[in-house]
């Protein structure tokens, strides 16, 4: 198990990372391989490459989810946490009063969500095999929480329904086939091994550079105490509730390590997707996507190297 030291320089350890996201916001910007060509690369990372990454990292590994349950509950318990912050926003004294009530049913979201391709990539290089097994566990148990946490706030201006959405949710379809497949003892044979790490090895690549090329700098002047208050609950407060519940369940260190850099990862990058396709402004929650990506850079050094 791969889990690096506190004295670590963890800016060094990231940097590969975002060189990949600043490669791909470059490629995207300035060559013919524009914002067209990421839309289907993305496609192809969320609905194939990923999922099979996660169903890979979760069979080969041994799962115990009693061992994990500590770790489940604090990942749970800290999503309803920056949920409810979220929420809170309109309702705070000083802060509610600038605060538009439509702008920020649409950007609640970024308050909790988190984006996987970054995630998935920093597990790996954390903690190996096993940091990917329990990123997974938290992703197959997280991501319907952020994602009625999403949906919730915007539901009585759509039509759609969020049950039939969250169960149509590859990363949870893939998380859930893989638990159950290692439950029941199922093994990838060998000659299908090498296919599967280079499909991962793949997507992780590629969903750093979609990361990038999603990045938007525009619309980002209005709603100022909105964005303010929103990424100060995902790049401050939520590193700082997920160090509690590190030590309030007693997490081990590897556990304590994947909770607090999936506490400080930037936000997804489909919220400002989710944002518009309900009929949000989804410039300005693409707005807010960029700088949580940027804060990301100072976000996770401190969860990991000052608050670890």
């Amino acid at each position: 198990m791969r889990c690096y030291p506190r004295g670590v320089n963890y800016a060094q350890l990231l940097f590969p990372d975002f060189s990949l996201i600043l490669c791909g916001y470059l490629v995207c910007r300035y060559t013919a391989l524009s914002r067209p060509v990421w839309d289907q690369v993305e496609v192809l990372v969320y609905y194939f490459l990923f999922p099979v990454l996660l169903f890979h990292s979760i069979v080969r590994s041994p799962l115990d989810l009693g061992a994990t349950s500590s770790l489940i509950g604090a990942g749970l318990a800290m999503g309803v946490s920056g949920i409810a912050l979220a929420y809170a926003l309109p309702h705070l004294p000083f802060i509610g009063r600038h605060i538009d009530a439509r702008l920020h049913a649409g950007s609640a979201q970024v308050a909790f969500r988190f984006n996987s391709f970054i995630g998935l990539a920093l597990a790996d290089r954390l903690a190996g095999p096993e940091g990917l097994l329990l990123l997974a566990v938290l992703i197959g148990f997280c991501v319907p929480l952020f994602n009625v946490g999403a949906v919730w706030p915007m539901a009585r201006h759509s039509q759609r329904h969020f049950g039939r959405e969250l169960l149509r949710n590859p990363l949870i379809i893939a998380t859930a086939s893989g638990l159950l497949a290692n439950v029941l003892g199922f093994k990838i044979p060998g000659w299908a091994e090498p296919t599967l790490t280079r499909i991962g090895a793949a997507s992780l690549a590629l969903g750093l550079m979609a990361a990038g090329a999603g990045l938007r700098f525009s619309s980002l002047g209005r709603g100022k105490v909105l964005a303010a208050a929103t990424l100060t609950i995902k790049h401050l407060l939520l590193p700082l509730i997920a160090l509690g519940l590190s030590r309030a369940f007693g997490l081990s260190p590897a556990q304590a390590t994947i909770l607090l850099a999936f506490s400080a990862l930037p936000t997804a990058s489909s919220c400002y997707v989710l944002a518009a396709r309900m009929g949000y402004d989804g410039a300005y929650v693409a707005g807010l996507v960029t700088l949580s990506t940027l804060l990301g850079v100072l976000s996770l050094p401190f969860a990991l190297g000052v608050l670890r």
